[in-house]
């Protein structure tokens, strides 16, 4: 006997057909527009003060004055100030020198007055606080 082929093998390749017919890709649906609100403008980002120390509290470690040494005082002016003061001010010594290696920005390359407290022609600004504190009492 012999078995019709008409059934399963024509079936087969239209199927297959028909299949990637209806894979064609659909357009993705836009998302539906949102209403601006026009009472409440772009939040800007708030200045945070900082508070001074109430007379009974202790200064914390970066807010406590230091003593600068001399070669210190050079960069960052004589006179007691808070760590955080300090390395601020190194920071815009450097940028006003333009001593930052240029293509690593994590490196300084120290002029004289640096050389003097770093103790070498280039530091990372990671080990920059570590010389610094032995220039601060």
């Amino acid at each position: 006997m012999a078995t019709g082929t008409k059934g399963k093998g024509a079936k087969a390749p239209a199927k297959a057909a028909k299949a990637a017919e209806t894979k064609v890709a659909k357009p993705a649906k836009a998302a539906p527009a949102k209403a601006a609100k026009e009472t409440k403008t772009a939040k800007e980002p708030k200045a945070k003060a900082v508070k001074a120390p109430k007379s009974g509290d202790k200064p914390n470690a970066l807010q406590q004055p230091l003593t600068p040494s001399a070669e210190l005082a050079a960069v960052v002016g004589a006179g007691p100030m808070a760590r955080g003061e300090v390395v601020s001010k190194v920071w815009e010594y450097i940028k006003a020198g333009n001593l930052q290696n240029p293509q690593d920005k994590r490196e300084i390359l120290a002029d004289d007055k640096l050389k003097k407290i770093f103790g070498k022609d280039k530091v990372t600004m990671f080990e920059m606080n570590k010389h610094l504190a032995a220039h601060l009492k």
